[in-house]
Formats: C-alpha cells, structure tokens, sequence
C-alpha cells in the first residue's frame, strides 16, 4: 500500500535555525527511494518554500494553510480570495485591529508584506516578500495574515469573518486567514482522491494549532516533541523536537522494522 507523510515546515521539518539536516533530509529521500510519496503541507506561501524544497524534492506542495495545492509540479487546486473581498478584508482588519496592524498576503506568485522592520534581518528564508502600504492593493489573495495583540479584538474579527478559516499560530499574536474549506486536512483528502491513497495510510507530523486537524483526519499523527500541548493530546504518537532530529529518528527506526 502507498504510504503518504506529510509534514509541517516551521517548528516540525525545519529546525529553529530553519534549516532541514543532512540527517531528516537523508531519511526522507530513503523513504521516497522505497515507493512513499512525500508532501509538505505549510502555511507558509509557495515562494517562501523555495528555499527548502531543493533539498527534499518533496511529490506534493499544500502551501498557504491549504489555499494551494501543487503535484507533481502542476497546480491541482486553488481557492482564492478575490482582489475585491480581500480589499475587504485587509480593511476590515483595520477597522477592528486599528490602522497599523501588519499583515501579510499570499498570492500565486508573491508574499506581501508591510511590516515596521523588515522580517528578512531575523529570518532570510522568507525571502522574495514585497513592501506594500495595501492603500491601492489590487490582488486575488489565497491568504491574510494579521497581528492581532488583543485576543477580544481578535474574536471579534473571527467572528466577523462567517467565510473564513481563522487560526491563530502558537509563537506570537498572528492568525491566519484563507477562505473556508481551505485548509491541511481540506488539501489531505484532496490529495488522496489525487493519488488513490487511503486516508489511513496518510501519516502527518506537526507542531502547531494549524495542525491539529491535519492529524486527526490522517492515518496516524505524530507530534514533534516541542510541539504545543494541544497537538500532542490530538497526536496518536509524540516524537524527538525538530532539533533533536525527531523525524529522523522516527522513520529509520520504521525502515529498519
């Protein structure tokens, strides 16, 4: 039977220093070498994965929280804000939020930003982003990004939002934003009906609130060992941190069973 693992960048595939080891990067491409497909499922947007794919040359892409979905180097699904509502939403978000909320926006083919300080000093790999204010941002979006430092605030807009997907990331105040429906667990069903595999023969690492779903519907989910208290009571397994080589250790151990 096809297996397919799926696996989270930050916090999961990648560790803190966002590199994959030589280790994580040798066990995957073993695993793919005896018939198993591999996929990254991220919400980060498609450009800011670039950097990472070269190494592990993954089969399947689902970028921007699910809004994106790539096999086999074709696009297979797209769910898109249009420029109209996301105009709409980056307003809304202001109107909430107050004015100098920072926000991100995934499109097709950019990442854009308008951040005080730029985010490539603490972090290169987001490399690519492009400066914008938004005041004449004219663009379909697969996701919105906000920095909301007020939880009530954040509710507020969440509950607002009767079309969205809105999940909050566990490492700072950001919530996620795509249309709904587009999400990881979304992607995982899609990519199976994809590729005739079972779900339960689906297995998905992660770390973070966004994962939650994705390893409830998957065969078997695992939980890196710094993953958030909530993903690891969700997971069927809890493994070594993504500093530890966690994902390495796991699946040697599987190849040598």
């Amino acid at each position: 039977m096809k297996k397919l693992l799926l696996f989270d960048l930050d916090g999961t595939l990648l560790r803190t220093d966002k590199t994959i080891s030589e280790r994580t990067a040798e066990a995957l491409n073993k695993c793919k070498s005896m018939g198993c497909i591999i996929g990254i499922s991220t919400s980060r947007s498609e450009q800011n994965c670039y950097s990472f794919l070269q190494k592990i040359k993954p089969d399947i892409l689902i970028s921007s929280g699910g809004a994106l979905i790539k096999y086999d180097n074709e696009y297979i699904y797209k769910n898109l804000f249009s420029a109209q509502r996301t105009n709409r939403l980056i307003d809304m978000i202001r109107t909430i939020c107050t004015d100098d909320v920072e926000i991100t926006v995934d499109t097709i083919d950019k990442h854009y930003w308008n951040y005080k300080i730029d985010p490539l000093q603490a972090d290169p790999s987001w490399g690519g982003s492009v400066w914008t204010d938004y005041k004449s941002f004219s663009q379909e979006a697969l996701k919105i990004c906000a920095e909301i430092f007020d939880e009530e605030k954040a509710a507020l807009l969440e509950k607002e939002l009767t079309d969205c997907d809105m999940v909050r990331f566990s490492d700072g105040f950001w919530y996620k934003i795509t249309k709904k429906g587009a999400t990881k667990e979304s992607a995982i069903k899609m990519i199976c009906d994809k590729c005739g595999i079972e779900l339960s023969n689906v297995i998905a690492f992660g770390d973070d609130y966004a994962d939650i779903a994705m390893l409830r519907v998957s065969g078997l989910g695992i939980a890196m060992g710094n993953a958030i208290k909530e993903v690891k009571e969700t997971a069927d397994i809890v493994i070594g941190s993504n500093d530890e080589d966690g994902i390495a250790v796991y699946l040697e151990s599987c190849l040598h069973n």
